[in-house]
C-alpha cells in the first residue's frame, strides 16, 4: 500500500462535516453544519430550474458567465461603493472554499508567513498547508472575541505575505469594527501584506453593526482580496457559487489555477445566482429580521441551560462555553455525549483553534433552523440535561 502525501500528515477530514455525518448516524438535530432547514427562496428555484430547461448545463466562461460577474460588481459598487472589473476583476468560483485555497495558492510561496485570527473556519490552515506557507495565528479573548492590536502587530514581520480576515466572523459571530479593520489596514500598508477576506456572511448582521470591507479603507484595494459568495445570504449552501475579487494581476493569477481546478461554477446556478443578488432590498429587511429572532432563541435556550454565551454581532454561528455543566469532560467528549446521549450535534471548540487547548471548554452552535427545529433542540435539553460526571 501506498503513502499518502506527507503534507496532508497533519490534517483530517473537516470536524464539521464528520459531526453532520454523526447527526444523520444518531438521529440527531444537526446544530454543527452551517446549512438551512428551511427551504430556499422559490424565486432561485424556479431560475435554476428555467436555466436548465433553456439549455445551460454545460462547461461556462472558466471565470464565470458575464451577467453573474456584471451583478457582483454592481452589488458591491451599490453596497459599499467597492468597484471592480467585471471583465478582469472578478472569478466566479465553486464556493469562498475555493475562493481561499485559490488565494494562498496565488499568493504566497514556499516558507512565507500567512497571519490568521483564531478561532478560524476550518479550510484556511489546508490552504495556507497546500501553498507550504506558515500559519501564524492570532488569537481573539473570550468572551467578547475582539481584536488586541498589541497581538496583532507581534504577528507581522518581514515574512508576513498575507493575513486572513473573516468577518462578520465564523465561528464567534463578532463584526469586526471600522477602528480594528484600520489596525489590520496600517500593518498591511507598513508591511507590505496583502489581506484575503472572507466576507460570506456579509448580509448577515444585527443590531447596529454593519459589516465593512477591508478593501474599501485608504490605500486597501490594492492589497486586498475579497472573497465571497450565495451560500449563506441565500441559503444555497449546495449551490457552490462564490467568486473572488482582486486588483488585476493576482485576479489573472487567480483565473490560472481555478481554469485548471474547476474549470467553472456550476452552469445552472450561476445563471440563478443573477436573479439571486437581483432580489429587492425588502428581502435582505425581512432575513435580518428572522436571523435576529433565530439568534434571540438560540440565546436564551442556551442561557436557560447554563451555557456561557456572547450573542453574535453577525453571520449565523454563537460559541458557548460548557464549563458550568461538565468541569471534567473536553469539548470533543462533550459534544459526543450531545450527539450520542441528548441528540444534538455542535462542532467541538477546539478544532477552530491552532493550540486545541483554547477551545476545551466551548462548542459551536449553528442556527439557520427553523423554529420548530429551536423547540425539538429545547425539549431534548430538557428531556436530558447534561450533569457535572458527562
Amino acid at each position: 500500500m501506498y503513502p499518502s502525501a506527507k503534507r496532508l500528515d497533519d490534517f483530517r477530514i473537516s470536524l464539521i462535516r464528520e459531526m453532520t455525518r454523526l447527526a444523520i448516524k444518531h438521529k440527531a438535530i444537526n446544530m454543527a453544519q452551517g446549512l438551512p432547514d428551511f427551504p430556499s427562496p422559490p424565486e432561485l428555484i424556479q431560475a435554476a430550474c428555467q436555466a436548465m430547461e433553456q439549455g445551460h448545463n454545460q462547461y461556462t466562461n472558466t471565470w464565470g458567465i458575464p451577467e453573474l460577474r456584471q451583478a457582483i460588481s454592481t452589488n458591491l459598487q451599490n453596497l459599499y461603493d467597492l468597484y471592480y472589473d467585471p471583465e478582469e476583476q472578478i472569478t466566479v468560483t465553486c464556493g469562498v472554499s475555493e475562493g481561499i485555497v485559490l488565494a494562498m495558492l496565488s499568493l504566497v510561496n514556499p516558507g512565507d508567513e500567512v497571519i490568521v485570527i483564531e478561532p478560524f473556519h476550518d479550510n484556511y490552515l489546508p490552504a495556507i498547508n497546500f501553498a507550504q506557507a506558515k500559519p501564524v495565528c492570532v488569537r481573539l479573548e473570550p468572551p467578547f472575541y475582539q481584536l488586541d492590536p498589541e497581538r496583532l502587530r507581534a504577528a507581522f514581520s518581514d515574512k508576513t505575505k498575507a493575513i486572513i480576515v473573516n468577518t462578520p466572523h465564523n465561528p464567534t459571530g463578532r463584526v469586526f469594527t471600522k477602528e480594528e479593520l484600520n489596525y489590520i489596514a496600517n500593518l498591511c500598508r507598513e508591511f507590505n501584506v496583502v489581506a484575503v477576506t472572507d466576507e460570506i456572511y456579509d448580509r448577515i448582521t444585527f443590531d447596529e453593526h454593519q459589516h465593512i470591507p477591508l478593501a474599501t479603507l485608504d490605500g486597501m484595494f490594492e492589497q486586498t482580496i475579497t472573497i465571497s459568495g450565495m451560500s449563506k445570504s441565500f441559503s444555497i449552501t449546495g449551490w457552490r457559487i462564490g467568486y473572488v475579487c482582486a486588483p488585476a494581476n493576482l485576479s489573472a493569477a487567480i483565473r490560472t489555477l481555478h481554469d485548471f481546478t474547476t474549470i467553472c461554477a456550476p452552469a445552472p446556478f450561476q445563471y440563478a445566482a443573477v436573479t439571486a443578488l437581483g432580489l429587492p432590498e425588502s428581502f435582505f429587511k425581512t432575513q435580518k429580521e428572522a436571523y435576529t429572532i433565530r439568534r434571540d432563541r438560540i440565546v436564551k435556550i442556551l442561557e436557560k441551560y447554563q451555557f456561557i454565551v456572547q450573542p453574535p454581532q453577525g453571520a449565523y454561528y454563537i460559541m458557548s462555553d460548557f464549563s458550568q455543566y461538565s468541569s471534567h469532560a473536553d469539548d470533543y467528549k462533550f459534544a459526543k455525549y450531545l450527539v450520542e446521549e441528548v441528540g444534538i450535534a455542535v462542532v467541538p471548540g477546539s478544532s477552530f483553534y491552532s493550540t486545541p487547548e483554547l477551545g476545551r471548554n466551548t462548542v459551536r452552535w449553528s442556527f439557520p433552523k427553523k423554529m420548530e427545529t429551536f423547540d425539538a433542540v429545547e425539549q431534548r435539553l430538557h428531556r436530558r440535561t447534561v450533569t457535572s460526571d458527562q
